[in-house]
Order: C-alpha cells, then structure tokens, then sequence
C-alpha cells in the first residue's frame, strides 16, 4: 500500500468516525456549541427551563488555569446578559461527573471571575451543569438541582453557586427528554429538535463541516498521545531513576516540559 493509498484509508476511518459522533461525546459537543450563542442560549433554555435567558457568550473547550497554574479544559463556557456564568460539561464516564469535580469547576470559575482588588460582593452568580450519559445520581429524576442549604432549618444559603445534573437517560417526550435523545443520537435526521439536527448535520454531511471536525479528531489524537508520554514521564519522575534530560529522550518531550512535569510533582507532595 502506497503513501496515497494509506493517507485515503486513514481520511476515511476519521469520516467514519466522525459520522458516529453523537452530542455525548464532548469533543463532538463542544464544537457544535463553540461560538454559537443561538444553539448554547437554546440548550440552557431548555435545561434552565426558562424562555427568558439571553446568551452573550459562548466558547467551547476552554481552559482555565488555578493559582497552583493547573489547568481544566471547560466543554462550554458561557455568559448571560445578566452577567451569570455556565460551565456546561458532557460526560459519557460517570467517573468524570463526580461531586468533587463539580466543586472543583465551581471554585475554578469563582477564582477566575474578579479582577485582583475587586470586591468579593462582585462574584457572579454560577451555573456548573453537567450533561450525563447515565443516571450518576441514580434516583431516576430528568434533572437534579444541587443548592447549599441550611441544615438545621432548611433554609437556602443563597451564595449564588449552584449545580445541576441533567440526566441522559431520560428520553420521554418533555423538553428534557427530547433533548437528551438528541444527544443520543448519531444521525441528525432522527432528532426531535430541529436547531440541534441542523447543526450537527453541518458537521457530518457538509464537506467544510466534515474537514473542521476531521482537523478536529487528528488534534484530539496528538494531545492524547501527549497525554500518554506525559503520564510515562511523571511515573519516571516518580521513580526518581531518572534525569530530566533521560526522560526528555526516551519520552520525546522537551526539556522543558519534563521541568515543567517535575516542578508540578514537587509542589503536588508539598502540599500533601
């Protein structure tokens, strides 16, 4: 098989995969929302329920970085003319959509939200919504809506932070339901809503569509195979066997990357 050849058969494997992208599988969602005030203001419509909400921002596969420099990569993030922020997440792995997760996301976007110097009182109001595959929270419900209350008396303790789990096995005929069997599905000329078949059909039957994801899916390779050097590097480092210049060799990463590996393991025991 000549170069051609192999270069044919490797388009035709990512179109293939491409076209079984369902909304649940966040790279896929994250591109059909990126930028797209209409379709993110529709999705948060439905979930919020209200038909009020304005979105005047919309970006996907965000990344915000802590005090320590650790970064998490939003799905959606997003902005309402009343200035609230949405940090909307997919997740297929119910792993990923754990309590703590969800604090984390919330602290994040707190962290990020003042300018050095401004007033506390200034924290806008949050949403963390996470989308999920399965019922994480196994109670059967559409939608669970997490506030901090007051135990003794059951009060809200109205801070302004809030979360919510939609759940992704509920498809009955709401709202809800319609939308998550929209993110079940793979075709869109079998979802319910037609904003969302319409979008998602841009990127599997359109060829600009398709070559955006296409750039999209090789993009998505390369970071996990340099998620996976990485990881090797960290567990050298672990070992401590190693020099960062050896490591940098057989991992393939830069030297200054191992450093980078390194001065994030030190601080990670330190703080222990």
């Amino acid at each position: 098989m000549n170069y051609t050849e192999k270069q044919k058969r490797r388009q035709e494997s990512i179109l293939s995969k491409i076209k079984q992208f369902r909304l649940f599988d966040d790279e896929f969602m994250s591109k059909v929302f990126e930028d797209d005030i209409e379709a993110t203001e529709f999705l948060l419509r439905i979930i919020l329920q209200r038909d009020d909400l304005t979105v005047t921002e919309s970006k996907g596969q965000f990344s915000i970085k802590n005090l320590q420099g650790r970064s998490v990569r939003l799905d959606i993030k997003a902005k309402d003319k009343e200035g609230k922020l949405y940090n909307i997440e997919v997740q297929r792995a119910d792993e990923g959509a754990g309590s703590k997760r969800a604090r984390y996301n919330s602290a994040i976007l707190d962290c990020n939200s003042l300018m050095p110097g401004e007033s506390i009182e200034n924290l806008p109001e949050t949403y963390i919504i996470f989308i999920t595959e399965h019922d994480v929270l196994g109670c059967g419900l559409p939608l669970y809506h997490i506030e901090r209350t007051i135990k003794e008396n059951n009060m809200t303790f109205d801070d302004k932070a809030h979360i919510i789990y939609v759940n992704g096995e509920f498809t009955d005929d709401s709202d809800i339901g319609k939308l998550m069997h929209d993110f079940s599905c793979a075709d869109p000329s079998e979802m319910k809503y037609k904003l969302l078949a319409e979008k998602t059909g841009r990127f599997k039957n359109d060829a600009k569509g398709e070559k955006q994801m296409s750039k999209l899916w090789e993009d998505f390779l390369k970071e996990e195979r340099e998620d996976e050097r990485e990881e090797i590097a960290m567990n050298m480092l672990e070992d401590g066997s190693f020099s960062t210049i050896k490591i940098a060799e057989l991992t393939k990463l830069s030297e200054a990357r191992v450093q980078e590996l390194a001065e994030d393991l030190k601080a990670t025991a330190a703080s222990r």
